[in-house]
């Protein structure tokens, strides 16, 4: 019997705000598939799936999300509820090893009972089809490489061993249960961003990996990337790794999915999804100084516990059974790494404040009193580059409107606004993001209507009669001020 067509299939991704899980639902959606997002949004950001909904273009309407730990047993149980789900992509789960090592009880506790709950949940709805997101860390220590995915397992972090007690768990569970079909992909580091520089990768609190803390070194946001390890037997005496593109690890796990589909009985089996090629530490430095144009300050320090000296995976199982290859090399992934960060210098947020926070955004204003809004910062022609994508000819930006409504936004069918999910103003005009300034005394920046008291609802704004505002461009008198009659713009906190 043929299998549905991809429109005709929805799926779960589980942790699907996060680096690796916004890239794959991307890709999901232009597959085709109806995707359905649950993210604790523990380390990860909300507006990661925005703008995978605007990139997705005709194809973000079949997105959608929900705030939900995998833990909470009863909000996982509604989310089934709601929707019958043909297959699950398993992202969610803490994937440090460094911070594993120290918080272990914390790794067993989030990835293990989390995982538990959702494949109890799945097998009382029926739902048994998975691809599960794991790591090439469960091979620990390999004697030679490359690995291949008969290799023995032995997982040397807390981190690593949440993943190998999860594929025996599957394992397990299709021993036990024939109709189960379930893939787990195994690597390592996953490297990159969306070519359009709008999705990357954007940590909480201090990187735990090699390339977002280069990032953030590269952009001033931090002095120096500190190597662990420089003593290991190595052509450079830093420890390899294969490092893999978050594109082609997005594909690899779309192909997994599509495998699954294919009508024949899988039970769990296991790909390894890399280069196939190990890098050290330095040469990707070093590739992401050649794309940068910047030198990274290093600080070389002892090992890290938990580290393996040199790892990296044979792919020929992937490309024979899933007709999947990696297309894109170190350079590849510098070049759009460095796109999306110098694009989003903060990542999804804005510079780090303990007070000053935006009522509307939740970040902290910029030290010029301004709202970040979309968080970066502004070209030399001295338009907000909001996260990278350039205006359209008419002068919208992308971030509101591909494609627009008769009123300058996109809906949704319950006459929300897609971007931000808020409700349209009775003028039909969005009351967070609005439009330009008009005449009859609108707000300046965001467009909202102005209360009674003639102050902005969403940011409390007091305007002059005319309805303009001068911290957006009037000019100042002879005396260096403002008139007297305008009253200056605060941001409420």
């Amino acid at each position: 019997m043929p299998s549905p067509p991809p429109a005709a299939r929805t799926v779960l991704v589980t942790g699907g705000a996060g680096y690796i899980g916004s890239h794959t639902v991307l890709q999901l959606l232009k597959g085709g598939f109806r995707v359905v997002v649950v993210d604790n949004l523990d380390n990860s950001s909300e507006v990661a799936i925005d703008r995978v909904r605007e990139l997705a273009r005709e194809f973000g309407k079949n997105l959608f999300f929900h705030q939900v730990d995998i833990r909470d047993r009863e909000a996982l149980e509604k989310v089934f509820s709601s929707t019958k789900f043909d297959a699950v992509m398993h992202f969610a789960g803490l994937k440090a090893v460094g911070e594993s090592v120290k918080k272990p009880l914390l790794y067993y506790n989030n990835n293990l009972i989390g995982t538990i709950n959702l494949f109890e949940v799945m097998t009382a709805h029926g739902c048994k089809k998975l691809v599960f997101s794991s790591s090439a860390t469960v091979y620990g220590w390999p004697k030679e490489v490359p690995c291949t995915e008969d290799f023995p397992l032995c997982a040397m972090n807390p981190y690593g061993r949440t993943k190998l007690m999860t594929e025996d768990i599957c394992r397990d569970i299709c021993k036990g249960d024939s109709d189960w079909d379930m893939i787990l992909l195994r690597y390592f580091n996953p490297v990159g961003a969306h070519p359009s520089g709008y999705i990357g990768e954007d940590p909480h609190g201090i990187p735990n990996n090699l390339m977002p803390f280069v990032q953030q070194v590269a952009v001033g946001r931090r002095p120096a990337v500190t190597i662990f390890g420089k003593d290991y037997s190595t052509k450079d005496g830093t420890g390899v790794r294969d490092y893999i593109h978050v594109l082609d690890l997005a594909d690899g796990h779309i192909a997994a999915m599509q495998k699954l589909f294919e009508g024949s009985q899988i039970g769990c089996e296991v790909y390894n999804l890399g280069t196939g090629k190990g890098t050290s530490v330095l040469e990707m430095v070093a590739a992401f100084e050649k794309a940068c144009g910047k030198k990274i300050p290093l600080i070389m320090a002892g090992r890290r516990p938990g580290d393996a000296e040199i790892v990296y995976a044979s792919t020929a199982k992937a490309e024979k059974e899933l007709h999947w290859k990696a297309k894109y090399g170190i350079e590849d992934m510098c070049r759009d790494q460095w796109n999306w960060a110098s694009k989003n210098p903060w990542g999804y947020g804005s510079p780090d404040s303990m007070n000053g926070k935006h009522p509307t955004s939740g970040s902290p204003d910029t030290t010029n009193g301004k709202h970040p809004t979309k968080r970066s910062p502004e070209t030399p022609n001295g338009k907000r580059l909001t996260c990278g994508l350039p205006e359209t000819a008419n002068g919208k930006h992308p971030t509101y409107g591909s494609p627009t409504a008769t009123n300058g936004f996109t809906e949704t069918a319950n006459g929300k606004h897609a971007t931000c999910r808020l409700a349209e103003a009775v003028n039909l005009k969005h009351p967070i993001c609005g439009s330009p300034e008009d005449a009859i005394g609108k707000h300046h920046s965001h467009g909202s209507v102005e209360t009674s008291k003639g102050k902005s609802p969403p940011y409390v704004s007091r305007e002059i009669a005319s309805g303009k505002h001068p911290t957006y461009g009037l000019p100042k008198n002879a005396n260096g001020n403002y008139p007297t009659s305008q009253k200056h713009h605060f941001l409420s906190t």
